[in-house]
């Protein structure tokens, strides 16, 4: 029995998804969206299903779809992706166990950047790699140049990068993308980029990609997901983009764990991204709305608030608030007694955690954050409950 999975807890998504069933409790935790719904691509999935194939699909993705990804990178980002070098897998996660299976010889180390998604940790371990944990400055979710530079050794050959970022819903700077692409050239570094939000960016900015910083497109592994685009979290289709001799190790790896990704689905998302740009485009719109309305409802009723420039999420920093109880005990409470779930940021550390953050997620309909800022209210105004 392996250690790292024997003594590690549950995943906090799916133990909090767990409480809030249990507990009737709105679900600000998980980061899955209750809308809006695209017809056109799911119409296409259950089509696909009675007309076309239901058997195995190449292993590296149906052709249709690696063109599609590429021509949608092109479009969306100006990346002149070869689809030669695009694996699709089943979903992000895999994507992430694929890549880091592939590339970690035991012994490399693995620079993590924290607060970090919490798939990272596990999966590096389990493919023989040492992390070497690197924390980005809070709230602004920079890079400490001089951190990182302390944490680079003879033996430093990844680096996973969450770019928006996953907590905290920042997106990287410019500069320290740049600075990044340098350090992994001069150190011969490969990066994995999670980039999974990529479409989900908001106030008029938009996502760079750092494979697109000269000498990093030969040495970046880029990681999207279709959930992400199309809020359809369920079905578990994502792909590694990288240059043609990566890839194929890459594809090596994959073959090993899903194989392959149902053959309908991978038909649905490429006539999706090849289709519906002005509905992805809506959709971030919309998403920007409602973290909007659930921003200046938990500051209405006295909780500090992070800007959010991506994501899914916003994130409440309790020392601001007033509340010295720590982000566990915090979502502890609110669950039982606001019936909200929420997910403390402390389970995004590898050690030694921050542990006045908390994390909520906006995609949801407008009465359910609504009655979540209710049921916060009534918490908040109960004498020694969430404040002293």
């Amino acid at each position: 029995m392996n250690p790292i999975f024997r003594d590690m807890p549950t995943t906090i998504f799916e133990a909090t998804s767990a409480r809030a069933r249990a507990t009737g409790a709105v679900n600000l935790g998980q980061g899955f969206p209750d809308g809006p719904r695209n017809e056109t691509v799911i119409a296409a999935a259950a089509a696909a299903l009675h007309e076309r194939s239901n058997q195995y699909p190449p292993s590296g993705g149906l052709p249709e779809l690696r063109a599609a990804v590429a021509r949608w990178y092109g479009r969306q980002q100006g990346l002149a992706l070869d689809p030669d070098g695009i694996v699709v897998t089943s979903g992000a996660t895999e994507a992430l166990a694929a890549s880091l299976l592939a590339l970690i010889a035991p012994g490399d180390e693995v620079l993590l950047f924290e607060p970090l998604y919490d798939a990272y940790l596990p999966l590096v371990l389990r493919a023989g790699g040492t992390p070497r944990p690197v924390r980005l400055t809070l709230p602004s979710g920079r890079i400490d140049r001089a951190q990182l530079a302390a944490s680079i050794g003879p033996r430093t050959r990844l680096c996973v990068v969450n770019d928006p970022l996953n907590p905290l819903g920042t997106r990287a700077a410019e500069a320290d993308l740049a600075f990044l692409a340098e350090v992994c050239i001069a150190h011969d570094i490969i990066a994995i980029c999670d980039e999974v939000w990529e479409a989900l960016v908001y106030d008029g900015a938009a996502h760079r990609s750092l494979m697109s910083f000269p000498g990093m497109e030969e040495r970046t592994v880029k990681i999207g997901s279709a959930g992400k685009i199309f809020g359809l979290t369920g079905w578990k289709v994502g792909w590694m983009c990288a240059a043609s001799p990566l890839a194929r190790v890459l594809a090596k790896a994959h073959q090993f764990l899903t194989f392959t990704t149902p053959p309908n689905l991978q038909w649905a998302i490429a006539e999706g991204l090849d289709s519906q740009d002005a509905w992805i485009a809506t959709a971030c719109r919309e998403h920007q709305s409602s973290r909007d309305f659930l921003t200046e409802g938990l500051a209405a009723i006295g909780l500090a608030v992070l800007p959010s420039a991506a994501t899914y999420f916003v994130t409440v920093d309790l020392r601001a608030s007033g509340i010295t109880i720590p982000d566990t005990q915090f979502c502890e409470l609110i669950i039982d007694h606001a019936r909200v779930a929420a997910i403390p940021v402390s389970a995004f550390y590898a050690g030694a955690p921050e542990t006045h953050l908390v994390r909520f997620c906006f995609a949801k309909e407008r009465a359910t954050l609504a009655a979540a800022l209710s049921g916060l209210a009534e918490a908040l105004a109960v004498p020694g409950l969430l404040r002293d």
